[in-house]
């Protein structure tokens, strides 16, 4: 096993699998079949979810509202997708904590760094929800920063592409893929991996990161086991 602690970062699109907008049940439960894989010979998980799927800020403040309002209930979609992957885990019988940025103590637990790393030792599946609880920052720096708090080994960026291109696969037919790439390759080539600041955080604290395609099955557990699955980005 390569990797002992991950911090794997899904994108709400994702969540919605063929359908235009909300949560895909199927969709959820491969995940939650896929992360119970790696679990179950003992990798700890850490897990941030977007929200895309259900609002983003940031295409509300182009409307016309407020991009602070937007980000907060960007951030509030990010915990209906949380709690969804949390009840899709826990019907596979896997132990659960969601935190959250922000407190809302009906349904989860604030965000307290201790008490995080202390359910990972106890293996079991830590979900961050609200981001970083700050408007203007990704739900792609929230990973990036829960990852370095936990003292994860990598951060694994579940997409659905199989890697990172030297354009967007889905709009570009001849883009090439990358195997292996270094952090100053990738501001050299300004190819889009994360947004900057949560590029910029990984980069300063050497923490590696795998874009793969978490669509297919079985992707996840290859890649703790350390077979060459998607683009890995290191120093």
């Amino acid at each position: 096993m390569k990797y002992k602690r991950i911090l794997l970062k899904l994108s709400g699109e994702a969540l919605m699998g063929d359908k235009n907008f909300g949560i895909d049940n199927s969709r959820i439960t491969q995940y939650a079949d896929d992360i119970k894989s790696i679990v179950d010979i003992g990798v700890q998980v850490a897990i941030v979810i977007g929200g895309g799927n259900i609002f983003r800020g940031l295409q509300a403040a182009e409307g016309g509202m407020d991009r602070v309002q937007g980000d907060y209930m960007g951030m509030l979609a990010t915990v209906i997708n949380s709690m969804a992957l949390q009840s899709a885990l826990e019907q596979k019988g896997i132990n659960t904590r969601l935190q959250s940025a922000i407190k809302m103590e009906a349904i989860c637990e604030p965000f307290i760094r201790r008490r995080a790393v202390r359910h990972l030792e106890k293996n079991r599946v830590v979900i961050f929800g609200a981001g970083t609880g700050n408007p203007y920052f990704t739900t792609d720096t929230a990973a990036s920063l829960r990852a370095i708090e936990v003292e994860a080994n990598v951060i694994l960026k579940g997409t659905r592409v199989d890697g990172i291109y030297t354009a967007d696969p889905e709009k570009v037919k001849d883009a090439t893929r990358f195997d292996n790439l270094t952090f100053d390759e990738v501001y050299a080539k300004d190819l889009k991996v994360m947004d900057m600041t949560a590029f910029t955080l990984c980069h300063e604290n050497k923490l590696p990161i795998i874009v793969f395609d978490m669509n297919k099955k079985g992707n996840l557990l290859l890649l703790v086991k350390g077979e060459k699955v998607g683009t890995l980005v290191d120093v």
